[in-house]
């Protein structure tokens, strides 16, 4: 089964970054996935398995 994921999906990851939150928003889709931090901002590409191995829940879409 294969996961879909779309932009700007509100992700929740398993560790959490730096600045001390795990919520990611998805702002590229592809081989890899983007994502930028929504509390500092900061992005990170991660190739799909890794993020697919670190990802803990999707939120959903942060337009709706």
């Amino acid at each position: 089964m294969e996961k879909k994921y779309k932009l700007n999906d509100h992700v929740i990851m398993k560790k959490p970054h730096a600045c001390k939150t795990n919520e990611w928003v998805i702002t590229r889709v592809g081989v890899d996935i983007k994502l930028k931090c929504l509390n500092c901002g900061r992005e990170v590409m991660l190739d799909r398995l890794e993020f697919e191995r670190k990802l803990k829940k999707i939120i959903g879409d942060t337009n709706e």
